[in-house]
C-alpha cells in the first residue's frame, strides 16, 4: 500500500495535457461577418484584433485557433484547428470570408538525419585534406604577390 501511494505522484506526469492556442472562436460571431456589409472597423469590433495580417498584403486578416493534445513528454499534436481569413477590398470593405481547418496542416517527414544538397558528395576526410597542395599552387590565387 505504501508503494502504491508513492507511485501516485510519479504517474501524475503521465496524464494527458490539453492546450489551446490563438483566438477563441465563437461561431455565432464569426457567422455575422458578411461580404459587402462589414468593413475593417466592424470586423474589429465584432471579433477583436486579428491573430495576424497577411504577410504580403495588409488586406487579409487571419483569426487562428488550435487545440492540442500532449502525452507526457511527447510533442503536442493538433486535434482541431480553425483559421478564418477575412479579405478586404481596397476601400476597406469585406470582400470574402474563408474558413479552413486541419485539412491545411502539412505533415512533413524528414528523411534521415541529413538535408540533401546539390554539389559534390565528399567524405569528411576529403573535406579535411582536400586542399593540401592547392594552397600556393599556380592558378589557385595563393601565390606570392607580384
Amino acid at each position: 500500500m505504501l508503494i502504491g501511494l508513492a507511485a501516485i505522484p510519479l504517474l501524475a506526469g503521465c496524464g494527458q495535457l490539453r492546450g489551446h492556442q490563438g483566438f477563441i472562436f465563437d461561431q455565432a460571431l464569426a457567422g455575422q461577418i458578411l461580404p459587402g456589409v462589414d468593413n475593417r472597423q466592424s470586423v474589429e469590433r465584432t471579433l477583436g484584433r486579428p491573430t495576424f495580417t497577411g504577410q504580403y498584403a495588409t488586406n487579409e486578416w487571419y483569426y487562428f485557433a488550435r487545440d492540442t493534445r500532449q502525452l507526457a513528454f511527447a510533442n503536442p499534436r493538433a486535434t482541431a484547428q480553425q483559421v478564418m481569413r477575412v479579405r478586404f477590398d481596397p476601400s476597406g470593405n469585406v470582400e470574402t470570408v474563408d474558413f479552413t481547418g486541419l485539412d491545411q496542416v502539412a505533415n512533413i517527414s524528414p528523411e534521415g538525419k541529413k538535408t540533401p544538397t546539390l554539389g559534390r558528395d565528399r567524405t569528411f576526410f576529403q573535406d579535411l585534406f582536400g586542399n593540401i597542395g592547392a594552397v600556393g599552387a599556380p592558378g589557385a590565387g595563393g601565390g606570392a604577390p607580384q
